[in-house]
């Protein structure tokens, strides 16, 4: 008995042991950070750009004054991202892994097509390719983006795209837009997806826009120095196909009025309504979820939807040096200027929406679902294409309150410059 139990505790121990059969070391793979995904000529066909991290290059571990570069950038043809992975491995030193992947980045030639549905599927079959990889739309070649996108700041790609899709994210200038949430909402059926937009291409300076707020899309910021891509606005995408491109403004409107994002505090500018030359620039507080109310009518197919949006604001600047702490008649015309402000710009998005695209950006869709017995009986409804383009949509931004920071009075500028 005594030996059978030992024989027992022997076998065990060797199950144990059995899981490091298998294992690699960090120094035998290649971490791909980012893939970028172009059409060729030939139908079926794509080319594959991955952008390889050098996990030494940048690190304590380094050499004092090695010159290795950062990442490698290699593009070969495929069919789809796997076998394009093995045909890289014929000339990449170390085994390529895709665990660490970010971003997949796609051009617009290929996001307005039917094939990028079929190429992104394939993507999700693959266990290495985690949820949370970040979708995104660029302008030019993806394989040009790649190789463009050049930050002085940050020499690391995985944490370049990390701290900058994660702060753009939070600001609400970009969606959220990993692959659960693609698939999740193309296989619904009923809303509006929408991946980030972002190009190295800058508009020459006579095209260029210059706005009172963020209602630019990437390539359209005058800026100078610095990295030049950029990252702002939203390409929307329909039943897995691209069909228009968002704003900054419009992509930040769409994420406030979306239950199931969260945004930290944003800065925003609304005109002054004392003196409309002016803007004032405010922090955009949304502790609450806003309140969607949808009344459905069976009969009639018809849906009557109320948006209620509480927030508040902490004044940052006035450059216009009006009085808004002591006067509460000019407070009043701040906070009206403020909710019409919201409420005109959800208006002209919702607007767009049920005319233009026929379907919605907020994921409204989930809280209509519930009033239907069954998914057929759902999908008969038609909420793309009947329900919310006939809906009756009010939309009410409520500011339950304003603070002016820290500083009770600004400086008077007429004693000071005297």
């Amino acid at each position: 008995m005594k030996q059978l139990l030992q024989l027992i505790i022997l076998l065990l121990s060797l199950l144990l042991l059995t899981s490091c059969y298998d294992k690699i070391e960090l120094e035998q793979q290649s971490n791909v950070i980012a893939i970028g995904i172009d059409k060729e000529d030939e139908k079926g066909s794509f080319s594959f750009t991955f952008q390889i991290a050098n996990p030494e290059a940048g690190s304590t571990l380094s050499t004092i004054g090695s010159k290795e570069e950062e990442k490698e950038t290699i593009t070969v043809p495929g069919t789809d991202i796997l076998t394009a992975t093995s045909l890289a491995n014929s000339f990449v030193t170390k085994r390529m892994v895709l665990d660490h992947t970010k971003v997949v980045v796609v051009s617009k030639e290929l996001a307005e097509s039917n094939d990028f549905l079929r190429i992104i599927q394939s993507a999700s079959r693959k266990p290495e390719i985690r949820g949370d990889v970040q979708i995104i739309v660029c302008k030019e070649e993806a394989s040009q983006f790649l190789r463009n996108n050049q930050p002085s700041m940050e020499r690391r790609p995985h944490k370049y795209y990390q701290f900058m899709l994660q702060r753009a994210i939070q600001t609400g200038l970009i969606p959220d837009a990993d692959f659960h949430r693609f698939f999740q909402i193309t296989e619904g059926d009923a809303d509006l997806f929408l991946a980030i937009y972002a190009t190295t291409l800058e508009e020459n300076e006579k095209e260029y826009r210059i706005t009172k707020e963020h209602n630019y899309i990437a390539g359209q910021i005058p800026k100078e120095g610095g990295n030049r891509t950029q990252f702002i606005g939203s390409a929307v995408f329909k039943k897995g196909k691209m069909i228009d491109i968002l704003s900054g403004q419009e992509t930040r409107t769409s994420n406030i009025l979306d239950k199931t994002l969260h945004m930290d505090n944003i800065q925003v500018t609304y005109s002054d309504p004392i003196k409309p030359d002016y803007q004032v620039a405010v922090d955009y507080i949304q502790k609450v979820n806003p309140i969607i109310d949808i009344q459905y009518n069976k009969e009639t197919n018809h849906a009557s939807i109320d948006v209620t949006v509480p927030f508040e604001v902490r004044i940052i600047a006035i450059p216009s040096m009006v009085n808004y702490l002591s006067n509460k008649e000019h407070q009043k015309k701040l906070c009206n200027t403020i909710e019409q402000t919201n409420e005109n710009i959800a208006n002209k998005l919702i607007e767009k929406s049920q005319k233009i695209y026929k379907s919605d950006p907020f994921y409204w869709s989930l809280y209509i679902r519930k009033k239907f017995k069954d998914i057929p009986s759902f999908e008969k409804a038609n909420w793309d294409e009947e329900i919310y383009p006939n809906a009756d949509i009010n939309v009410s931004f409520q500011l339950k309150r304003m603070s002016f920071g820290k500083m009770f009075n600004d400086s008077r500028l007429n004693e000071v410059t005297e």
